[in-house]
């Protein structure tokens, strides 16, 4: 089965047409015969044709899947994908109607919400995936951070820190030189990610003013960040223009094999098992096609279930679909590096690493308020969120955009359809949509998503209670 390219707009009512075509012959078949079949339920679906935007990073794989395996099908759906060229783009065209859903960044709804940037009314009641990011720094930056980092058995000790690239930074600043980073846009987890490594090796990442019209990110910054489109990323790194970025994959396998760059570090070690991607769409769409919407989420939760499922085969598999140019675009061996279970550092440096990428394990897909909430303080740490919230106010803004309801209908019908099992979800009669207190980050400071004041109040760097950039 062949994804329609950006292009064939023209692939998904056909692909209809056809489906239909033959459910008429088969339906008539059984009329000659005497007997009467009985019809898959497709009834109730405000609308059948979709279009879904993407950007080309493996952690779109539930949407191919979705497609090539044909669940979206078997909800009754005809799927176009189309990548698009950035985030702002996506977003703009989810929020104008020409797209009627997309791959986000999980930053996006809450951001549009909250009127950072586009003002908009965004949901998601699927989470994508967990982990799935790296940071790269350049060939030159890596070797003055080696001299740095303590070493074992002849390689680096993880995770590397970013108490060892501050002495880089240092040197940097006192030659009067901006040391510069790339991350793929302001609401992303790139962006809070690798702001979070670099203030937990005490390096400035900067604060944005957006109440005085700075929208920069680089007020009092010791590193200053900048938007860089995610495929862009090793070129621009290459190039010198940028000096290191958090990107995700296959960006930073990338580096590697091309010689160009060394991951220093994974998100799955800034912050174990946090959430990266989701699907979002416009709330007006949402409330206009509710029985869609659902339909949707129940064809990307069998995605996520079949790549979590056959051990590495499926992996292999869904990394040899998205080499395609329609999907990702990238090399199969650079995308199956990191999709497999391992993870390459330094040229010749891999690792085991099998959850850098999960796409349904722990309940990577159910939307938590908690994780809704972990990305509004990141905000409001550095200054996109300028002035105090209450902690109700976060909960609200958690409730009004992640949607578990929604979740939770979509995989009781897969339970009663046979499709999955209870016991592959949380318990939707007890759950709160709060995950427990978390503490595997590199700072070691724990997170509890009912108590985001206080969480704030444990950094030394970063916006806290009252605080406002003057």
């Amino acid at each position: 089965m062949k994804c329609p390219k950006t292009s064939d707009r023209a692939t998904a009512p056909r692909r209809r047409f056809l489906k239909q075509l033959a459910a008429g012959i088969a339906a008539s078949a059984f009329l000659l015969s005497g007997n009467f079949p009985v019809h898959a339920e497709t009834a109730g679906l405000e609308k059948e044709d979709l279009k879904f935007g993407f950007i080309k990073l493996t952690d779109m794989a539930p949407l191919a899947i979705a497609y090539e395996k044909g669940y979206f099908e078997d909800e009754g759906l005809y799927v176009t994908l189309e990548a698009q060229a950035n985030w702002k783009v996506l977003l703009d065209r989810v929020i104008d109607g020409e797209l009627d859903g997309a791959h986000m960044l999980a930053g996006q709804p809450l951001g549009a919400t909250i009127g950072f940037g586009t003002r908009s009314d965004v949901i998601t009641a699927f989470s994508m995936d967990l982990n799935g990011n790296g940071i790269t720094v350049s060939n030159s930056i890596w070797k003055q951070m080696k001299a740095n980092i303590p070493h074992k058995d002849g390689k680096p000790v993880h995770p590397i820190k970013a108490e060892y690239l501050k002495p880089v930074v240092d040197k940097f600043k006192e030659e009067g030189k901006p040391f510069k980073m790339g991350m793929v846009f302001p609401v992303s987890t790139h962006n809070y990610e690798l702001r979070y490594w670099l203030a937990a090796g005490g390096i400035h990442p900067g604060y944005y003013a957006p109440h005085k019209g700075d929208t920069s990110g680089t007020i009092d910054a010791d590193v200053l960040l900048s938007v860089t489109p995610p495929p862009q990323m090793p070129a621009t790194l290459e190039a010198g223009t940028i000096y290191g970025y958090c990107v995700g994959e296959p960006w930073n396998q990338q580096a590697v094999f091309k010689g160009i760059g060394v991951p220093v570090i994974t998100d799955y070690e800034i912050w174990k098992d946090n959430p990266e991607k989701v699907f979002g769409v416009s709330r007006a769409w949402a409330d206009k096609h509710p029985n869609t919407h659902k339909a949707v989420v129940k064809a990307l939760i069998r995605a996520a279930m079949w790549l979590d499922q056959g051990g590495l085969e499926n992996r292999k598999e869904a990394s040899k679909i998205m080499s395609r140019p329609e999907y990702v675009g990238a090399d199969y061996e650079v995308i199956a590096n990191s999709m497999t279970g391992t993870f390459e550092y330094e040229k010749g440096d891999k690792r085991s690493l099998p959850d850098f990428n999960v796409f349904f394990r722990y309940n990577a897909t159910y939307p938590y308020y908690s994780d809704a909430v972990w990305y509004l303080t990141q905000m409001r740490r550095w200054g996109q969120i300028s002035d105090y919230k209450s902690d109700d106010w976060y909960m609200d803004m958690a409730k009004k955009v992640y949607r578990p309801d929604i979740y939770a209908a979509a995989a009781k019908e897969l339970i009663a359809e046979g499709k999955a099992k209870a016991g592959d979800f949380p318990d939707f009669d007890t759950e709160s949509g709060f995950r427990p207190e978390q503490t595997e980050f590199i700072d070691e400071v724990a997170f509890d998503g009912t108590k985001p004041n206080a969480y704030l109040k444990k950094f030394s760097i970063g916006l806290k209670g009252k605080d406002v950039v003057n």
